[in-house]
């Protein structure tokens, strides 16, 4: 998920009851929900290492103890540096709490990455197999609003928020953030539910004529019955949407073929490249588009079609021509590596790749 959706859920669940255990427990909790996202700093060490290393380490139940210490020695820091301020005498800052809550909240943010199609490694590095929800898109609008509300709503209302705070003990907003954190759950339920009738729907049909070997379903903005799926038969993918509520697969005709394309010494020296073993262990639907340069050498496109339907939700991105999180390699006539190509940057090979 989106960084903001992250810090929500953290405040809420530090609100929600864990806050009336220690002090600084909702500043823990909102940190450590975002903090696996640090391992965006490995691409400092490039783009490529960047992609092979997010949602790994920082993003398996390994490694959220490290993740989860960071966030309360920096936490500490603060206090120290602030002139360790309590507005509670009586609730201290217990810090083996805080690092239990610092951990629970980072649990929040594998649930959250799980939701989407991109998906987490939580077993990382003695699993290393991706694992995807594929429920809820990166941004979820109903999802964001419910965390939001669940923070601002005792502001917004604050006569009722001090009635109520007058017949609780602790800090207040417990009841709105309980709430917003039940509805992302009702919310989960209902997008599993028609994620489910959309498999379903599927793996029922044939395409083709030819039956499907695997099924994916992926989701949409807001709307909870439109789904944009990924057929895998034996010789082509079939790409359609899909509406659960009826259900119906491909109501508007809008289903597209890709064949598989045959492996070619051009196709295997791309994926044996940095760039190329990357880019197959994570994606789950891959398959490559060859074009012969008129320099001599050529282009071998990665594509993962569970990104296929990106021109769909963002029509803008359809006409650029755009394709999501694609990636080239480059070779001469030699099929040895001359550039890496991940977005928009263009990457000299790893060391030792020109040679291969």
């Amino acid at each position: 998920m989106e960084p903001i959706t992250h810090f929500l859920t953290g405040a809420c669940l530090g609100r929600a009851g864990f806050n009336r255990k220690t002090a600084l427990a909702t500043a823990t909790m909102t940190l450590a929900a975002e903090a696996p996202d640090l391992d965006v700093l490995t691409r400092f060490h490039g783009p490529i290492y960047g992609f092979e290393h997010h949602r790994g380490f920082t993003h398996s139940f390994l490694g959220l103890f490290l993740v989860s210490g960071f966030v309360v020695g920096f936490i500490c820091l603060l206090w120290q540096l602030r002139g360790r301020p309590i507005k509670d005498p009586t609730r201290p800052p217990r810090w083996g709490l805080l690092f239990l809550f610092a951990y629970i909240a980072g649990l929040s943010h594998i649930l959250l990455d799980y939701t989407n199609n991109y998906g987490v490694r939580p077993f990382w590095p003695f699993w290393e197999k991706w694992y995807s929800w594929d429920i809820v898109f990166i941004f979820e609008p109903v999802l964001f609003a419910l965390l939001l509300l669940g923070l601002t709503v005792p502001g917004l209302f604050s006569l009722i928020n001090e009635e109520v705070g007058a017949r609780q003990r602790g800090p207040k907003g417990r009841v709105a953030a309980t709430v917003a954190l039940i509805g992302v759950l009702l919310l989960y339920g209902v997008r599993d539910y028609q994620h489910r009738r959309a498999l379903q729907a599927m793996q029922a049909r044939t395409y083709q004529n030819a039956d499907p070997q695997r099924v994916s379903a992926y989701p949409t903005m807001i709307n909870p019955f439109r789904w944009y799926g990924v057929a895998e038969t034996r010789d082509f993918f079939a790409l359609v949407p899909i509406d659960s509520k009826i259900p119906e697969v491909d109501p508007g005709g809008q289903m597209e073929i890709r064949y598989k394309p045959e492996e070619t010494p051009e196709t295997l020296a791309a994926k044996r490249s940095y760039l190329g073993r990357v880019y197959l262990d994570w994606a789950a639907y891959p398959i490559t588009e060859t074009e012969a340069l008129e320099a001599g050498g050529y282009i071998v496109e990665f594509e993962d079609l569970r990104f296929w339907y990106s021109g769909y939700v963002l029509p803008w991105l359809k006409r650029s021509g755009n394709k999501t999180l694609s990636a080239a390699v480059e070779l001469n006539r030699s099929l040895q590596v001359v550039a890496e190509i991940f977005g928009k940057q263009r990457l000299a090979p790893e060391d030792g790749e020109v040679g291969r």
